[in-house]
């Protein structure tokens, strides 16, 4: 059996690539999902129920719009500052890993960008805090959980200004009060499903507030009339995404994966600290329960280790470069299973190792 610890495109549930690889050979009446035309009623459905499900196991309250977006989170870091600040304004944003500077590299071509606070010089290994958001901010944006360096933030800023988050990584993950926030987006393929889709959960309030002329591809209250039907969308990522949402409703709903989730974590991060071959790499009260990043006390061993877990069927461990040592992604759909038997391996590699 292989285990899939891969930060991203990630694990899915078997039973949603069973359904899937179903519906490649036939979705309806013989015809596959690759090639369904998305403005038949069949295709509609799917965006509807997928957009009904993301509401439903968020309790998304009324007010706002789900759309599935092609671009990934990377085409939010420019949407959210065109859409959002106008000429002029000043937008506040949080530095908290690689992909919150790459969302805060768009701002100055829509407007002026204020970074409240930045852990880049300890190589993003804990999440600021006790930062200040000017009010006269147009937004403030922060990326909730940095997969890269293994951070999450647990506790959110209390503030007027509209709140947008870069949740790809934890969205889904936990339970989280949606009305909080103004626009949450997400790339797809950490716990929504495979690469090529985005989801945006976005206040229809906020829009239409500045007066720039916007790309109609790159509009959200467009995207929002054609019910996330603009243009032909990526059609069969949006269905495994239906049907990963379909999943985790089964389960529980996200209070119940969340459960999951805390014991997963929880469990590796306290052999990490048991085991004298290996330390963690963030602030312990920031520690990501979706990325722990980890490596050796004898950096030696990493690579000795890393080929003995692959041999035991562990796949996706490898560190990123930014980091190095080891990542182990433990999305919704990884069991806890495969996390004891990485425990297991870790405590067989300290027994070869002492012995």
């Amino acid at each position: 059996m292989r285990h899939n610890f891969g930060a991203g495109p990630c694990i899915l549930p078997q039973e949603v690539f069973k359904q899937a690889s179903r519906a490649i050979l036939d979705f309806k009446d013989g015809l596959s999902i690759l090639e369904i035309s998305h403005r038949t009623p069949e295709f509609e459905s799917v965006v509807e129920e997928a957009g009904r499900l993301v509401k439903e196991l968020l309790n998304v309250p009324e007010g706002y719009s789900v759309l599935f977006l092609q671009g990934g989170a990377s085409l939010q870091f420019a949407m959210v500052p065109m859409n959002l600040l106008g000429d002029g304004e000043t937008a506040s944003y949080l530095d908290s890993g690689v992909w919150a500077k790459k969302a805060i590299k768009e701002v100055p071509f829509f407007g002026k960008v204020n970074v409240v606070a930045s852990s880049k010089d300890d190589n993003y290994s804990f999440i600021p805090k006790d930062f200040i958001i000017p009010e006269d901010s147009a937004y403030f944006h922060f990326t909730s959980n940095n997969t890269i360096y293994g951070t999450e933030m647990f506790e959110f800023p209390e503030t007027k200004v509209p709140i947008v988050c870069d949740m790809s990584s934890d969205i889904l993950s936990r339970v989280i009060d949606v009305s909080k926030y103004d626009l949450i987006y997400a790339g797809a393929q950490k716990n929504i499903g495979p690469a090529g889709v985005a989801v945006v959960i976005i206040k229809d309030e906020i829009l239409g507030r500045i007066d720039r002329k916007i790309p109609s591809m790159l509009d959200y209250k467009l995207h929002i009339e054609a019910g996330s039907l603009y243009n032909t969308p990526p059609v069969f990522s949006i269905y495994v995404a239906m049907l990963n949402l379909r999943w985790l409703k089964s389960k529980g709903g996200v209070a119940e994966i969340e459960k999951e989730n805390i014991a997963k974590a929880h469990a590796l991060y306290t052999e990490i600290d048991r085991n004298p071959l290996f330390k963690g790499t963030c602030a312990v009260e920031d520690r990501s329960r979706m990325n722990v990043c980890f490596v050796m006390t004898n950096s030696e061993l990493e690579k000795p280790f890393l080929k003995y877990v692959e041999e035991n069927g562990i796949e996706g461990l490898k560190g990123h470069r930014s980091v190095g040592g080891f990542r182990a992604s433990m999305y919704n759909a990884l069991p806890i299973t495969s996390v004891h038997t990485l425990i297991e391996l870790m405590q067989e590699f300290e027994e070869k190792t002492n012995n």
